[in-house]
C-alpha cells in the first residue's frame, strides 16, 4: 500500500489496524508485535500566511468585537482561547502590554493600533459589568484555588472577562448566574465568513 498503492498513512494504519484485529479477534491467531511494515510519508502542509494587503482586505470584512479581537489575535500574537480568556485586570495600557495567563504565563505586546478602540471596549465592558452588579449578579468564573485566596475577586471588576457574554448564564459547576466569556465559535465563524466575502 505505501510503496505502489502511494496511500495515505492513517490509509495504511486503517488497513494494519483491521488485520491485526483479524488475526487477534476473528482467527485467535498471534500476531508478531515485531510487525514493521514500510510507513506512507505523512504530508505535510506549509502553513498558510496572509499577505499584509490580504490581511487588510479580510480586517475590513470583519466588525464589531470579532473585529477587536481579530486584531488583538493578529497584533499580539494572541492564540484563540488566549485572547477569548482575556482578563480587564491583564491589559496594561500603561506599558503596552498584555499578560497572558496559563499553563505558562507570558507576556506579548499591545498593538499601538488598536489602544484607544481597546480602551473603548474595555470601559463598556465596565459598565455593563456595573449593571450586572445592580442587578444583583456580576459574578464572573474563577478557579477554587483563586476563590479560596481571594474571596470577593469574582465580583471585582479587574477579573471579569474581555469579551464577555451577551447574555448571561448558569454556570453548571457552582449552579450561579454568572456571565461567562464569548464563544471561540463565533470569532471563528466571523473570520470565515470574511474570508469568503473577501474571495481569500
Amino acid at each position: 500500500m505505501a510503496t505502489k498503492g502511494k496511500v495515505a498513512a492513517p490509509t495504511q494504519r486503517q488497513a494494519q489496524n483491521a488485520l491485526v484485529f483479524l488475526y487477534r479477534k476473528v482467527l485467535d491467531l498471534p500476531v508478531d508485535d515485531e510487525i514493521a511494515p514500510v510507513r506512507s510519508k505523512k504530508k505535510i502542509k506549509p502553513p498558510t500566511v496572509l499577505t499584509k494587503e490580504e490581511v487588510q482586505k479580510l480586517f475590513k470584512s470583519i466588525t464589531g468585537t470579532h473585529a477587536l479581537m481579530a486584531k488583538l489575535l493578529y497584533g499580539g500574537g494572541l492564540r484563540l482561547m488566549e485572547c477569548v480568556r482575556l482578563r480587564i485586570k491583564d491589559v496594561d495600557f500603561g506599558q503596552n502590554k498584555i499578560f497572558i495567563r496559563g499553563g505558562k504565563d507570558r507576556t506579548t505586546i499591545l498593538p499601538g493600533n488598536i489602544r484607544d478602540e481597546l480602551r473603548l471596549h474595555i470601559e463598556r465592558v465596565v459598565s455593563l459589568h456595573r449593571q450586572d452588579i445592580e442587578e444583583g449578579f456580576g459574578e464572573v468564573y474563577i478557579s477554587e484555588a483563586l476563590a479560596r485566596k481571594y474571596p470577593n475577586a469574582s465580583k471585582e471588576t479587574l477579573w471579569q472577562y474581555v469579551f464577555p457574554s451577551k447574555k448571561r448564564s448558569v454556570d453548571p459547576r457552582s449552579g450561579r448566574e454568572m456571565r461567562h466569556h464569548v464563544m471561540e465559535s463565533g470569532l471563528q465563524k466571523a473570520v470565515k465568513r470574511a474570508a469568503d466575502r473577501a474571495s481569500m
